[in-house]
């Protein structure tokens, strides 16, 4: 038994061989003869083709099953990735209509309370920011409109947002514009809904404070600051901002306007304000000429 067992593995090994000698053969054989350019083997080829190929549909049909089976794995893939994205988006969306909505309703309420009417003497021009002057005493930028653009000192100037400053300095072609944040800046508001009147300090700093406050329990923080008109300083309605509490319990103002990127300003005409042309008219009344003031009640000295 061990004597056949060796002797079948003795003629195994060189038949082996010899078999895939000849296998290598038949390939190299099947290429050349699949390479040559003649007509004949040409003719050859396309019978071969037309006789062996339709036979193999059977081999074919797991490696045609398996990529159908790739393919819509990869479709399910994209369609599954598209519905997550239009669940997000159908949050974001919800989420911004429920803003919307109470957006729309809190105006309403506040056009109703406060019987708001928008100026129609207020036009606007608008200009490019051209350099910023910023610095830790001045908070200011340039923009290129100028007196021959019909700009007045103390014009209100915005972001298409929120108030941004006033005009202080204008020359022929490029006006400076004085920041809500400045030091010099103060600015008469009124907070909604509470109707509570203020002034808006600037101080240096991305929220300026809110000082002079009537009633400071009646504020609370994210109500909406507006410009009041008093002193004709600004056309009242401006939208500032809204009331914020700082770590130190001082009520202050979160800027609606966008100052890390002031590109263009928004520079409104008011035609219809009262100009400042000295400074006691900011504080005596005006005096029609001819008209004597009454005279000051002076205490007559005792003892007749």
């Amino acid at each position: 038994m061990a004597k056949n067992g060796s002797h079948s593995e003795h003629y195994s090994g060189p038949l082996k061989r010899l078999l895939l000698a000849v296998l290598m053969l038949c390939l190299v054989g099947l290429f050349i003869f699949w390479r040559i350019d003649s007509p004949r083997v040409e003719r050859f080829r396309a019978q071969v083709v037309d006789r062996v190929i339709p036979g193999f549909d059977w081999a074919m049909a797991p490696v045609s099953g398996a990529a159908r089976l790739l393919r819509d794995f990869q479709s399910y893939q994209r369609i599954y990735d598209q519905n997550q994205e239009l669940r997000r988006e159908l949050r974001q969306m919800t989420a911004w209509k429920e803003a919307a909505l109470q957006l729309e309703q809190e105006n309403a309420r506040l056009r109703d309370l406060n019987n708001v009417r928008l100026d129609p003497r207020l036009t606007y021009i608008t200009g490019v920011v051209l350099a910023d002057s910023g610095s830790p005493f001045r908070q200011s930028v340039l923009i290129n409109l100028g007196s021959r653009d019909g700009i007045v000192d103390g014009w209100a100037a915005m972001d298409g947002i929120g108030l941004v400053g006033r005009i202080s300095g204008v020359g022929p072609n490029t006006s400076r514009v004085i920041m809500l944040t400045d030091t010099t800046s103060r600015i008469p508001a009124v907070i909604q809904p509470s109707g509570q009147r203020a002034l808006i300090t600037g101080d240096n700093s991305a929220a300026p404070p809110i000082d002079f406050l009537e009633d400071d329990d009646q504020v609370r923080p994210g109500d909406r600051i507006v410009t009041s008109g008093d002193g004709e300083v600004f056309p009242p309605g401006l939208l500032i901002g809204q009331v914020a509490e700082d770590p130190g319990g001082r009520l202050r103002v979160r800027l609606a306007a966008d100052y890390e990127r002031l590109e263009f300003l928004r520079v409104l005409r008011d035609h219809g304000a009262r100009q400042v042309s000295a400074p006691s008219a900011l504080i005596l009344p005006d005096v029609t000429p001819g008209m004597d003031l009454p005279a000051p009640n002076v205490p007559e000295p005792n003892g007749g």
